[in-house]
């Protein structure tokens, strides 16, 4: 029914009027221009991409600029449909010999395009990038595709390095770029980083980074060439943070410092701030470290930052042996987030650290040992609280436990397990500070 429908149309249109072409080839079976454009879009739309092809080839090779009785008509356009016809047909191809021919094709429709029009009628740009991606999609039936697909991205990004970079959210930017890094062409990747990061939005700018660390992985190296774009900035902040960093990985601690003071005087704000602070600890220079910690805290822009810093500022306390101070910021850290495991673990750490200063000079008592009740409290309560230092805290309990009071100690001080038992002055006065309540275990 099909074939037959098909043969009567051919016998109407080749009975009508057909219009003469000047200069170019005529359209098949002797038909007019219009109607053979119309079998083409037909057959294209729906997929009959092999009938489509008899009148689509006419076309490419007539390249008629206007056909009389259809005023949409543009010859570019059937370009396109004909990339799309050649390749379908390619798609559905079992012989590989022709199943590139017709590859083969699709890509010598772009270059007739190239060479049939003047970039004042097409978009040169968009033919060039799209070949490109041609290539790329098509690479299991194209012979080195990929580095064709990247020879004709370099050609795009050549023409209009602003448009190529803003296409696709950068995608194609990316894929060029990472060529270059996978590929070791080092400086044509630098050039291309150093002419698209002020483009760059927020995706492309994350794949600039990995690309700059891949090209130098190797810290000292990093930092040459850090050193060498520090002194041509004029927004050093983001060299000087990583140069900081890189100091501190290499062992050059001088420099660390200096580079985080002068990050510091550029802008004091949390992160800046932080970065002194963690250099002073390094330095084992705890007074200086707590200083720029409690800054830190005044600075802090969310609770997960603030309660991070009083962790800190905890521990910094704790080294000092400053150890009711160290307990307030644990506290403080506790009240901002109820379940933040590494804070009861301090405060665990830090009462044990009492026991140890208390008892320094003499031998350990039975009252001393009820102070470990409390450290057991906290270590509960961590494990409790978060699972991420649950078995930690297990741990410690389990070398926390032979030196509480033994059986013996509480039947000769009269304490039953169970109850509760407060630590402070009554258990000696170097512990009447802690005034906390506890269990008898």
């Amino acid at each position: 029914m099909k074939k037959l429908i098909l043969i009567i149309t051919l016998l109407v249109i080749l009975a009508g009027n057909s219009y003469a072409q000047e200069g170019g080839a005529e359209p098949p079976y002797g038909m007019g221009h219009l109607e053979a454009y119309s079998l083409f879009y037909e057959n294209f739309r729906t997929g009959d991409y092999e009938m489509a092809r008899t009148y689509g080839e006419w076309m490419l090779e007539a390249r008629p600029r206007e056909i009389q009785g259809h005023s949409s008509f543009t010859l570019d356009r059937q370009f396109e449909r004909m990339i799309d016809v050649y390749a379908g047909l390619g798609e559905e191809e079992t012989d590989p010999v022709e199943q590139r021919n017709l590859f083969s094709k699709a890509l010598e429709v772009f270059d007739l395009a190239l060479e049939t029009f003047t970039e004042e009628e097409i978009d040169y740009f968009r033919w060039t990038y799209r070949k490109g991606r041609f290539f790329q999609e098509n690479r299991d039936y194209v012979d080195d595709a990929m580095d064709q697909a990247y020879a004709e991205y370099l050609k795009a990004y050549e023409m209009d390095s602003e448009r190529f970079v803003g296409t696709s959210d950068g995608y194609y930017a990316r894929i060029l770029l990472d060529h270059y890094v996978s590929s070791g062409e080092r400086e044509k990747a630098l050039a291309m980083i150093e002419d698209m990061e002020p483009l760059a939005g927020p995706t492309l700018q994350n794949a600039i980074n990995e690309a700059r660390n891949s090209l130098f992985s190797d810290p000292e190296e990093r930092v040459v060439f850090l050193e060498e774009e520090l002194a041509e900035s004029d927004d050093p902040e983001g060299l000087l943070s990583e140069l900081a960093t890189l100091y501190e990985e290499i062992g050059d601690r001088e420099k660390a410092l200096e580079t985080a003071e002068r990050l510091y005087d550029l802008n004091p704000n949390y992160a800046n701030t932080q970065t002194l602070a963690e250099i002073a600890l390094s330095n084992a220079n705890y007074r200086q470290a707590a200083q720029y910690l409690e800054e830190a805290v005044e600075k802090a822009s969310n609770d997960d930052q603030r309660k991070r810093a009083y962790l800190q500022l905890a521990e910094t306390q704790q080294n000092t042996e400053n150890l009711q101070a160290a307990r307030t910021s644990a506290r403080r850290a506790i009240n901002i987030d109820s379940n933040y495991g590494e804070a009861y673990m301090r405060m665990a750490t830090i009462y044990a650290a009492v026991i140890s200063n208390c008892t320094s000079g003499r031998s350990i008592e039975r009252s001393d040992r009820t102070v470990y009740w409390l450290v057991l409290d906290y270590l509960d309560q961590a494990a409790q609280a978060d699972a991420s230092v649950r078995n930690a805290a297990n741990r410690r309990k389990e070398s926390y436990t032979p030196v509480m009071p033994t059986t013996e100690d509480k039947f000769f001080s009269g304490w039953e397990t169970g109850e509760s038992f407060t630590i402070d002055g009554s258990v000696g006065e170097c512990y009447s500070w802690i005034n906390e309540t506890t269990t008898i275990r």
